[in-house]
């Protein structure tokens, strides 16, 4: 894909959604919304809530205020993700905190045997990082305040990801109408492409962590860090994720009894205890 082009010259979809849980493989998106984008118009948009594979918890209800009653008769995401997936085709998505989404959506593009879209992605969050100043910090509700942006109701899909939309947009003006793609990605310090949230991995320890997680049973693992350096420690895996800064197994460690991340590239041994 030639990355090369001024901003203007791309189509956009900024997406959000809103989760059962903090972390993927062990959580599922309970609400899709996104907005498609292209040289100054809101040209199309997708939004629906979705039945997650368990009930969600009261604190992350209060989170997104998505009850358990509201998607009891939803669709499930295997129903809906072939349209997502077609939605997204040709253009560039934009997220808040894009890996956190990204993570989501890209294991049930998998799930459903679909490829994982070929272009980059882009993350408000980093964006305004270097292009938006004078804000406590880049929270999407900060930023909206800052930039009189409405809002929407806050942690609702398609409200937030037209709210992004808005925070991304604004990111380009300062940027400048030569800027291009290239240099959108260079000045968000990160390089964000679908294929790196992939599940599908030839490694045998990712395959048995996912399945101890689907199955809902504890790991026995080795791990080349922390104060139990080499030794075998079991563990309660809650999810995985894929991270720019280094993927990791989040788990219930059950020798402190507290949840703790395990980067994949320091565990050398894992097991499933039956």
């Amino acid at each position: 894909m030639n990355l090369d082009l001024p901003l203007n010259e791309y189509t956009y979809i900024a997406f959000d959604t809103e989760t059962s849980g903090a972390y993927p493989v062990g959580y599922d998106i309970v609400e899709f919304g996104a907005v498609k984008y292209f040289k100054g118009e809101e040209v199309d948009r997708l939004q629906f809530l979705l039945k997650p594979r368990e009930l969600m918890s009261d604190f992350i209800i209060g989170i997104h205020g998505i009850t358990n009653l509201m998607v009891a008769d939803a669709p499930l995401m295997n129903d809906k993700i072939h349209q997502i997936h077609e939605f997204f085709k040709g253009s560039i998505v934009m997220a808040h905190h894009a890996p956190f989404d990204l993570g989501f959506l890209s294991i049930d593009f998998e799930k459903a045997g679909l490829t994982l879209p070929p272009e980059p992605a882009l993350c408000t969050s980093l964006l305004s990082r270097k292009w938006i100043h004078g804000v406590e910090n880049h929270k999407l509700q900060t930023l909206i305040k800052h930039l009189n942006i409405d809002g929407g109701q806050a942690h609702r899909a398609y409200d937030d990801a037209k709210a992004c939309l808005y925070v991304g947009l604004e990111c380009f003006k300062k940027m400048g109408e030569e800027a291009t793609l290239a240099q959108a990605i260079k000045s968000q310090g990160k390089q964000l492409w679908w294929r790196d949230y992939s599940m599908q991995a030839n490694d045998s320890n990712l395959k048995t962590m996912i399945e101890s997680i689907h199955t809902k049973k504890d790991l026995d693992l080795v791990y080349d860090g922390g104060s139990a350096k080499g030794e075998t420690r079991r563990v309660s895996p809650i999810g995985i994720v894929r991270n720019p800064d280094g993927d990791y197994l989040m788990a219930l460690c059950q020798r402190e009894n507290t949840n703790k991340r395990y980067y994949l590239s320091r565990i050398k041994d894992v097991g499933i205890v039956y």
